[in-house]
């Protein structure tokens, strides 16, 4: 995280520009209990299903994206979130070009 970061206020929109053909992300915070992160995809672009052994909560900062939890596809929102389950089987399409923060918590 930059400095000037630090108690300043920023728009997060403005953190990462979208790229075409590309799934752009840049680390906010990390520490040791866990990371905030921002990632932009363009339409099109995803991540393929996977796991991850903590909660994660995903903030749409920018667009719409389908997020598939466990076989359920959600369509999340600018301004909207939802919360990825610890172990569950999830995946990200963007159905239309998106950004969103990724909070991920590393406790159980």
């Amino acid at each position: 995280m930059s400095e000037e970061m630090m108690a300043n206020p920023f728009n997060v929109k403005n953190l990462i520009g979208y790229q075409e053909n590309s799934v752009v992300s840049r680390e906010i915070l990390r520490k040791e209990t866990g990371t905030v992160t921002i990632f932009a995809f363009d339409k099109g672009e995803g991540l393929s299903e996977h796991t991850a052994p903590f909660d994660a909560m995903v903030q749409i900062v920018d667009g719409t994206a389908e997020i598939i939890i466990s076989g359920t596809k959600n369509i999340v929102k600018d301004g909207e979130m939802i919360i990825m389950p610890a172990n569950d089987p999830h995946a990200l399409n963007a159905i239309k070009r998106f950004k969103m923060i990724l909070t991920m918590i590393r406790s159980n």
